[in-house]
């Protein structure tokens, strides 16, 4: 191509073809980047909530709980614990421990007491977790 020659235009085809790939390109740009800076970098958050109806059976306690993962990563070991004070005295205590709990995963479990909670404070509690 001399000094002189202009480049001849785009077509039409080639405008659309090149406008349709930017978009795909910019969305798919636009989603990793939502993922990497929204979901992951969260911490677990963990919470653990205890359910109001207290079953007996053959002179024990069940209390259930819930327990989910609120955060963007995956929690291992995650223990759960439980402390039943009457009298300001710690009389029976519990624990759980839940393998694996990834982002948004809910499980139920339930403790498991010789004295009645209801005549008590009953505190249940995430004590730990670890990071895959």
């Amino acid at each position: 191509m001399t000094k002189g020659e202009q480049k001849p235009e785009r077509s039409l085809a080639e405008w659309i073809s090149f406008s349709v790939a930017s978009f795909i390109l910019a969305v798919i740009v636009g989603l990793v980047s939502y993922t990497w800076y929204n979901e992951d970098n969260q911490p677990p958050i963990i919470a653990v909530s205890r359910k109001e109806n207290i079953r007996e059976s053959n002179g024990q306690f069940y209390v259930l709980f819930d327990v989910v993962n609120k955060g963007g990563k995956t929690a291992e070991s995650v223990q759960i614990t439980a402390e039943l004070k009457i009298n300001g005295q710690v009389t029976e205590t519990g624990e759980q421990n839940i393998d694996f709990l990834s982002s948004g995963e809910q499980e139920e479990g339930a403790f498991v007491f010789t004295q009645n909670p209801r005549q008590g404070e009953l505190i249940i509690r995430v004590a730990s977790y670890k990071l895959p």
